[in-house]
């Protein structure tokens, strides 16, 4: 039985608790809100993220972060992307020793633009054993044990391996990789690529304009990837073309969902409203256009997104100007 602690009570690390208490392992989640961390407790449900989901009843809530991670031989990083610097600086000062630290959060920090294992390794320390685990892998499907892959990447193979014993079981099939930095930005930038595709959908246009935005969004991400350092081939993957596909296509989707309400005309802050989970892709948007800029690569799709998000932009408008760009080849850097 390993000692694992799920930083974050949002609806995926909620599951993969569950999941993982099912597995066998002795699991404790961190909250902040005290109405999860009472909840999960009392009645082994997470109401506000997870509703009408019973949890196993071994699953333990706490809101005490140092107390939670103080002697974790696992911990699960699952905090949105723009909080976990601050939520993993408590954890880091509390953990004893050097525990196996797994990113799941998709997204990339939104002030620095780096992704969220290279916060965690300045946070906890180069010598600490670090993984992500990414891929296409709705939260409540998982809950519902669907047959799901993922990818555990990690710099080192044996680092890799030891995850996917960790988190493999008969629904979820974990692989291995190495390249921490592709399937990182896989996971990433494919939220943005879904609010497009939602804008489609909320403009009423058909499966022509969807399938040539997944592909050319598969495609500026890969270009991104790659001037980036990451393996082109990665993108081909769980952690790329898998995870674009599902949250691009999925009814789950909290960005497809989120573009659906901006094509019906709605602003981003309209679209907000009410909603308790986040929404990864809109600061992605922002800081992938960022970081595109900073590395001379052109994305214009996260461009158009970023425009309609932050400035404003008719969705009709970003769709003429992306289809009405100078001609080129399929190929191009």
């Amino acid at each position: 039985m390993t000692r694992i602690t799920v930083v974050g009570g949002g609806a995926w690390g909620t599951v993969l608790a569950d999941m993982l208490t099912r597995n066998g392992e002795a699991v404790t989640v961190w909250a902040r809100e005290p109405e999860v961390v009472e909840a999960v407790n009392r009645d082994h449900v997470n109401p506000l993220f997870l509703p009408g989901a019973p949890l196993a009843p071994a699953v333990r809530a706490t809101g005490d972060l140092a107390a939670a991670v103080r002697d974790a031989e696992v911990v699960v990083s699952s905090a949105p992307s723009h909080a976990v610097r601050a939520v993993m600086a408590e954890a880091a000062r509390a953990a004893k020793g050097r525990p196996l630290v797994v990113s799941v959060s998709k997204g990339l920090e939104p002030d620095r633009l780096v992704t969220l294992s290279c916060v965690l390794e300045e946070l906890f320390g180069a010598a600490t054993p670090l993984a992500v685990l990414s891929g296409p892998s709705f939260a409540q499907e998982v809950y519902q044990r669907q047959p799901t892959a993922v990818v555990a990447a990690a710099a080192d193979e044996a680092v890799a391996r030891r995850v996917q014993q960790v988190f493999a079981c008969a629904h979820f099939r974990v692989y291995t990789h190495t390249d921490v930095l592709g399937v990182e930005l896989g996971g990433a930038l494919k939220n943005v690529i879904a609010i497009a595709a939602g804008i489609l959908e909320g403009l009423g246009l058909g499966y022509n304009p969807r399938a040539a935005l997944i592909t050319r969004g598969l495609a500026e991400i890969t270009r991104l990837g790659a001037a980036l350092g990451a393996d082109p081939l990665t993108f081909a993957g769980l952690a790329g073309m898998g995870d674009l596909i599902l949250t691009a296509t999925g009814a789950l989707s909290r960005n497809r969902m989120l573009g659906v309400e901006l094509g019906k005309g709605r602003t981003l802050e309209q679209a907000q409203v009410g909603k308790q989970s986040v929404a990864e892709g809109v600061p992605t948007a922002r800081a992938a256009v960022a970081l595109a800029d900073r590395q001379g690569v052109e994305l214009p799709i996260a461009q158009q997104v970023a425009a309609i998000l932050f400035a404003g932009k008719a969705p009709r408008d970003a769709i003429a100007d992306l289809m009405e760009r100078d001609l080129k080849a399929e190929q191009w850097r």
